[in-house]
């Protein structure tokens, strides 16, 4: 098969979450375990730093990751979902896996997939630590796709795992409450291996202490050690928070092994991400006059902080592209949006989208009017014609509306 009959046969015939939501989702690593055991456990010839978190978990992993080029080591990157292409999921050093990579890795085990009925992502993962491995990257940045005790990244032992933050998202998943899903995402703490701690609330640091001293390791909680600050291309209020992780973990990674990282490194990690990592979608300007602002943030937490950010922006009117997954709780997130924005209201092209119409008639509940369209791309051409040069453009509520735009 080439690339793309390959891709459309991994989204079409396998379980994945992006696409189909909660019957993607397995309850146990067997079938992560049993798929690298037939790649020839590629996951221990890779060393790695393992990532979880409700939100900044991209954007810490991408700041990880360019540091360490900077420092001139060979770096891989894992993290999901991708915006526009799946290998965007896989990179050494910023470039995409191949798509000859892709290709083989499916056409080789591809009767093993079907037999075993392997998913999507666990398919992704042994495809990433295949590559890397075959590779022989100096370290990889492992992204949690969702939770971390049972995620199919959890097979690793890490030189460090990091935890961004914990907030309500994917419940019916991980659970309804802030520490049963803390305690989700605390799985991926291994014994003696350090954690960093990026933000915590006292409901969730005494699950993170509990959890660090059952496998006797060192916890650190970033936002209490690291005062230092270094500016960054990611913009937005809240990458404060993954700063202080990343640069915590680098401390660690610094006094622990062989790898060696100097402040000019981070310096000129933190500034060229984007341009280093290819990194889309977090606060990222599109355009000005009008000022074109897309950024993934899906959930209350990520909402509330990029909603934020809104407010210290200058702007005659604001406008908003909206759009989100069935599975979103509505009535939990809309009441975080401002009332005095124009909206335009459309489904993302993706199963999971939800009904514009459906998604207007209880925005309206919550004050907050505009008009539906028949798609993303419809809905923000015609903010664009309605926009003057002094007003804000905001494109959000879902990872899918913002690939759609890019």
């Amino acid at each position: 098969m080439k690339y793309q009959e390959t891709t459309d046969w991994m989204f079409n015939q396998l379980p994945m979450y992006q696409l189909q939501g909660a019957s993607a989702y397995k309850k146990d690593l067997t079938n992560t375990h049993l798929l690298i055991n037939h790649l020839g456990n590629p996951h221990k010839k890779v060393r790695c730093i393992h990532v979880a978190g409700t939100n900044g978990k991209g954007s810490t992993s991408h700041m990880l990751a360019s540091i360490l080029q900077e420092a001139d080591y060979k770096v891989g990157l894992y993290t999901s979902p991708h915006l526009k292409d799946f290998r965007e999921r896989i990179k050494i050093n910023g470039a995409d896996i191949t798509e000859n990579f892709v290709c083989n890795f499916i056409n080789e085990n591809k009767s093993f997939f079907e037999s075993n009925d392997i998913s999507f992502f666990e398919m992704s993962v042994g495809m990433a630590f295949d590559y890397f491995a075959k590779e022989k990257v100096d370290i990889a940045i492992i992204e949690v796709g969702m939770g971390g005790r049972l995620d199919a990244t959890n097979i690793i032992t890490p030189l460090i795992s990091i935890i961004t933050n914990i907030g309500l998202d994917h419940t019916q998943f991980l659970g309804n409450t802030i520490k049963s899903i803390a305690v989700e995402k605390a799985g991926i703490i291994k014994p003696n291996i350090p954690v960093v701690i990026g933000e915590y609330t006292s409901e969730t640091k005494t699950v993170f202490l509990a959890k660090a001293k059952e496998n006797n390791s060192e916890i650190y909680f970033a936002s209490e050690l690291i005062s230092e600050s270094y500016p960054s291309d990611l913009m937005g209020d809240y990458q404060i928070h993954n700063k202080k992780a990343v640069l915590q973990a680098i401390a660690i990674l610094n006094s622990q092994s062989e790898f060696k990282v100097t402040k000019d490194d981070i310096k000129t990690g933190l500034f060229n991400v984007v341009k280093n990592t290819g990194l889309q979608g977090r606060w990222q300007q599109l355009g000005e006059s009008p000022k074109i602002i897309c950024d993934t943030a899906h959930n209350k937490n990520g909402l509330e902080i990029a909603l934020n950010q809104i407010k210290k922006e200058t702007f005659k009117k604001l406008h908003i592209v909206l759009g989100v997954v069935n599975d979103k709780d509505l009535d939990q997130i809309l009441p975080l949006f401002p009332k005095n924005a124009i909206y335009y209201f459309s489904k993302p092209n993706n199963p999971r989208g939800l009904d514009a119409t459906i998604l207007a008639d209880k925005a309206n509940q919550h004050g907050l009017t505009g008009t539906v369209f028949n798609s993303i791309t419809e809905a923000y051409k015609k903010a664009l014609q309605s926009a003057e040069d002094t007003d804000l453009i905001y494109i959000g509520g879902s990872t899918f509306v913002v690939a759609e735009i890019l």
